[in-house]
């Protein structure tokens, strides 16, 4: 039954995809405590130059746990904040990424994005300038872009999902910088629909055992581009 019921679901989903209404992002002004949390631990801490900031929403935050073990032995700064999107991201990169001046940025965003209505175009915009800023601090430092991930949740906005996500690996094919690292189709069944088995009980956050596809799909890619450069 619900096996039937994510079909019927995935099949409608191109057209509410379609005629959803397009949305302004919401003030990433909300996230100024939680930022200045970031920066009080930073200078508690010390600098941490050279490192790999992690940051992006919620499913980057539940990384936090296990991210330095899972991606060892390199260097995490992990930041990420549930709830967020790419344009809390830009906002706030100073605090989040620029401050740290990292060898390399590790993204989740674009969930969320879609979720709050954000259209295509935007989202992909508002990543561009955040690369551009990253960038234009130190024009060599390197980006993996994780792919959003498909869930249950949201089964009816994959799609718009898919959509960003081809853009993200266009922008990366384009510039030698950026890597693009699809998380999201080891996440699927054969018939194109999220593993159930993957999602704690809102059906929208991961398990460990989707931590674990994200461990064995991101940590290669990242170990072969970075360990090169030590």
């Amino acid at each position: 039954m619900i096996t039937r019921t994510i079909t019927i679901i995935f099949a409608l989903a191109m057209l509410l995809a379609q005629s959803a209404c397009a949305a302004e992002y919401p003030d990433p002004k909300l996230w100024d405590a939680t930022i200045r949390g970031f920066a009080l631990e930073d200078e508690i801490i010390g600098p941490q130059h050279g490192a790999i900031v992690a940051t992006g929403s919620s499913s980057m935050r539940f990384w936090d746990n296990r991210i330095e073990e899972d991606l060892a032995p390199l260097t995490i700064i992990s930041r990420g904040f549930g709830g967020s999107n790419m344009n809390d991201v830009l906002h706030h990169l100073d605090t989040l990424v620029l401050n740290h001046k990292p060898r390399a940025v590790l993204l989740y965003e674009g969930d969320n994005d879609v979720a709050q209505g954000v259209d295509t175009d935007t989202i992909i915009a508002t990543f561009t300038r955040a690369f551009e800023r990253i960038h234009a601090q130190d024009d060599a430092v390197r980006i993996y872009v994780l792919s959003a991930k498909p869930s249950i949740a949201r089964l009816a906005m994959w799609p718009a999902m898919v959509a960003v996500n081809e853009r993200l690996a266009k922008l990366a094919n384009a510039d030698e910088r950026i890597t693009y690292i699809d998380v999201a189709t080891p996440m699927l069944n054969a018939d194109g629909t999220p593993n159930e088995a993957l999602f704690v009980s809102d059906m929208l956050h991961m398990n460990q055992r989707g931590y674990d596809i994200w461990r064995d799909t991101v940590a290669p890619i990242l170990r072969a581009g970075e360990l090169s450069h030590e």
